[in-house]
């Protein structure tokens, strides 16, 4: 588990420097052109702005339809859309983010049961530690019981009251 985070942070530090380098740079930039204005050129032309879908086969630049997660085919095939980047289509994109966040959840799930498998290890260890302590402590009190129960039979002895037979009745004598 520690190797697993000594991975990961510093990936995410350097992604939270480059974001912020990023922001820190402002660059004026012109006014976004509409997208449709930008139909029948190129993929990169199309893309310049953030709110632009290119569709491959019908060299369309088109506004994205915010309305949905993913364009619908009716606009353009998922295989054939481009949006950020002209080399990613959505298709490729949701399989990949799919894959990550499944593997995501399953280093969470694995951590998560490692932490816990981890604590049960501890807790049989304590278990076994105070099980064996009580172990001892009732062997010790059984020896000091013993001793006690024989300094008492000296004294019955020395005293003439010891019996032969401990379950008999005592007498009046």
């Amino acid at each position: 588990m520690p190797r697993f985070f000594t991975l990961v942070f510093p990936i995410i530090f350097y992604l939270a420097l480059i974001s912020t380098t990023q922001a820190q740079t402002p660059t004026p930039s012109p006014p976004p052109v509409p997208c449709d204005l930008k139909s029948n050129t190129s993929c990169a032309d199309c893309l310049q702005n953030v709110a632009c879908l290119w569709c491959i086969p019908t060299k369309q630049c088109i506004d994205y339809p915010v309305k949905n997660i993913l364009p619908p085919s009716s606009v353009c095939p998922l295989n054939d859309a481009r949006w950020g980047v002209c080399w990613v289509n959505f298709q490729v994109l949701i399989i990949t983010m799919s894959v990550l966040a499944g593997i995501i959840i399953i280093a969470i799930l694995v951590c998560c049961i490692c932490c816990c498998k981890c604590e049960r290890i501890g807790n049989k260890r304590e278990d076994a530690q105070v099980e064996q302590q009580s172990r001892a402590r009732k062997a010790r009190q059984k020896a000091r019981r013993t001793e006690m129960q024989l300094r008492h039979d000296e004294i019955r002895q020395k005293y003439g009251l010891a019996k032969e037979n401990p379950y008999s009745r005592m007498d009046d004598h």
